[in-house]
This record gives structure tokens, sequence and C-alpha cells, in this order.
């Protein structure tokens, strides 16, 4: 497929994508919303770095190169953009009035366009596998610098994106730098026709991420609320279908130790209602985080529905589950619960993280299980034997130590590709 073929079917496809997102705002509104920066529209001007993240997870994974970047470069004004609401949500609460946001525009050449003309960045990275040919060719010819940072590619993204051929090698011809999160990453890019010297491993950034200063002492304040000897067992980024599995796994744990607390935090706002009937209706008392009640001694089951949350509810808790995991959703990121040294078990759809779980379980940081059983085995002997649960723990959190800086790499980068 060539580019021209590709731009035609984006066009003929384009309502389709705005009916998508009203069929997902019958969940979320947001969707709904400011449409009109989907096709280049908006009040966003000036000249910038600009920097997209496709959602939650790459803004918050961002997060310490946003840092840098608005400390070394206090003369450019810096953009963020994602595609999701959630993402939206994630910038402005992170970065608040420090960054410029709005949404990606839709990969067509006239969207792009209008963008590009109001925002002139000086250089634009791009947050892990965001491959889009359109604003990549736009980026060439208007000579702007263009770094692929945090790079990643799984063997069945490598298959997908081989079938496009020499639109791919095309696309990629035009990234000024990529850097990648391992060797294997890199190989990746070079099987879809990257040019090896614009590929260097930088390491994942997603190690350097800084727990905010007092938060730990905010996760034990609520330790006390709760109870302080209490156990207490994070379930984050839950998928559905994972749910009804915590939660049998959670009530038999109950018959063992009664005062076990479980928070239960979905992966999408959109789903926050459907399991807290969920939770509701699993007999245990159960306090919806966004309401602001109080929690009660007999409390026994938190619903994380507040966004911005995840690492507050990780520095309270003893252990964490990391879902998408035991549904084939692919699994989500368990560096922020080794960055609070909490042993992490997951199920084995971990294939997004093919570079992170292995290596992590390898030193006994983490555990693969496969169903429900293995899943209660597995948070029974962590929280019966307090000596494995600590070996556990201290195992994540030098695990995450011992693989940061490659914030410092992809700096490097940016500086060279600044100069360009």
């Amino acid at each position: 497929m060539r580019r021209s073929l590709y731009t035609a079917l984006m066009y003929l496809l384009s309502p389709l994508f705005i009916l998508r997102l009203l069929w997902r705002s019958r969940a979320n509104s947001a969707y709904r919303q400011r449409l009109a920066e989907r096709f280049g529209f908006g009040t966003v001007r000036g000249s910038c770095i600009w920097l997209h993240a496709v959602s939650v997870g790459e803004t918050i994974a961002a997060r310490p190169l946003v840092e840098r970047l608005l400390k070394e470069f206090p003369q450019h004004t810096l953009l963020v953009t994602t595609t999701t609401p959630t993402g939206s949500d994630t910038v402005k609460r992170l970065f608040g009035e420090r960054v410029k946001h709005c949404y990606l525009p839709y990969d067509l050449p006239g969207s792009l366009a209008r963008l590009l003309g109001r925002v002139q960045p000086t250089l634009l990275v791009v947050m892990e596998t965001e491959i889009w040919p359109n604003l990549y060719a736009a980026c060439a010819q208007r000579n702007i610098p263009l770094l692929l940072a945090n790079a990643r590619l799984s063997e069945r993204s490598v298959r997908g994106y081989a079938r496009l051929g020499q639109l791919v090698r095309e696309t990629l011809a035009n990234v000024s730098l990529i850097a990648a999160r391992g060797g294997q990453d890199a190989f990746h890019f070079l099987q879809l026709g990257a040019y090896s010297e614009r590929v260097v491993v930088c390491g994942n950034i997603k190690f350097d991420l800084q727990v905010p200063a007092g938060l730990v002492e905010q996760g034990q304040q609520l330790r006390q609320q709760w109870g302080a000897s209490r156990p207490v067992c994070v379930a984050a980024s839950t998928h559905q279908g994972e749910d009804e599995m915590i939660l049998r796994v959670f009530a038999r744990l109950r018959e063992v130790l009664p005062d076990l607390l479980l928070i239960v935090v979905p992966r999408h706002p959109e789903r926050f209602d459907a399991v807290a009937r969920l939770c509701a209706d699993s007999h245990f008392p159960s306090v919806r985080r966004s309401t602001g009640s109080a929690f009660a001694a007999d409390t026994a089951i938190i619903v994380g529905d507040s966004m911005g949350e995840m690492l507050l509810w990780y520095a309270s808790a003893t252990l964490a589950f990391i879902g998408g995991s035991l549904v084939a959703h692919g699994g989500h990121n368990p560096l922020e619960a080794a960055a609070f040294g909490l042993p992490v078990v997951s199920g084995v759809h971990v294939h997004n993280f093919a570079d992170i779980f292995p290596p992590l379980c390898e030193a006994g940081g983490a555990k693969l299980v496969a169903n429900e059983t293995e899943l209660y085995a597995q948070l029974l002997m962590w929280l019966q034997h307090n000596n494995r649960h600590q070996q556990a723990g201290v195992a994540a959190h030098t695990f995450f130590e011992k693989n940061q800086g490659a914030l410092d790499c992809l700096m490097q980068s940016v500086r060279y590709l600044m100069k360009l």
C-alpha cells in the first residue's frame, strides 16, 4: 500500500471515526466533545516542542521526559497531545497550565496541515508505537525532526505492520531517530525497514518514574484510617471479565484472612459504575472513592473510581495484581507497583510487556498465574508468609532501580535533534 491509497482510505473512513466517537460517548460523554480538534481545528498556537502520548499509560510514562523538557528548554512552549479523553485529563492533572494541550488530529493531510500551520513545532516526540504515515510525512516536508521515544514493537505488531510493506518503510524513513526500549525492539524496527544509523537503544523510560514527594506518607495515612495491621490488595487496571474473578478470589481469601481489604481500580472510567455494582452485589461492604464517603471499620472493598490516584493506591497497598492479564488484553505496566516495593502478580496474557515481565519474574518480584485457582494460591502464600512477601517486594524494587537511565539517553537524543 502506498501513502496515496492510505490517505484515500482515511478520508473514506473518516465518517466512521466520528460514529465511533459518538458510540463511545454513550459511556463517556467526553468522546463527543472537542470534535473540531480531531480535524486540526483549535486554539493552540505558537512555536513549540510537541510531544504526543496516546492515552493515560503513555502520558504517565512520559512524565519524567516532560518534566526534563520543561526544565531544560524553558524558552520553548511544550505541546502535549493525546487521542483519548482520559489521556487529556491526565495531561491536565499532571502538568496543568505548564503545557499546552489538544487532541492529535486524525492522520489526514488537511487536518495535520491546519495544526502544524498554527504550532510550527521545532521537534516532535512520539511516545512508544504510533506510526502515522501522513503525520510523519508532513514533518519531513517541513523539516521538523521526529523522535520516536521509548519505541516498542512486539512480534505481533511486526507481523501486522509488515503486511503494509512499502508504506511502513516510507513512513519510518521520515523518522529522524528511533530510541528503542530494548535490543529486540530495535531489531523489529530494522526488520520493518528503519535505517540502522537512526536506531538507538535507550532503555525503558517507565523505569525513570519518580515517586512524588509525600506520596508514601499519604499512603500510610490511608492505612491508618483503614486499620494499620490490615493487609491490602490492590487490583489495578482491571478489564471486563476480570473483576468477577477477582471478587471470587477475594471471597475465598476473606475466609482465611477476614480483615483483608481489596481496592479495585478499573482501567476505563466508563466501567466504574458496572464494577461498583459488582462489588455491591458481592455482599461485602464497599465504598466508592468518588463519593467521598468515609471508610468504615468493616469496609471490605474500595472501588478506585477516581482518576489519577493509582500511585496512591500502590503507596497504601501490601501487594498488587496487575489487570488486563487474566483476559487476553496483553497486560499493563507493573513498574509503578515495583517502584513502591510491592510484590506483583499478573495473569499470563502480558505480551504488551514482554520485555518487563520475564526479567521481573526471574528476579523474584512478580509471579504469573493462569487462572483463579493459581491467583488465589499465590496471593494467599504472600499474605500468610510475610518473609516471602517482603523478599518479593525487595526484589521488585531492586529490579526497578537497576534499570533506570533511559531518560538521560532520551534527553541526549532530544538535544541532538534540537540542533539539527
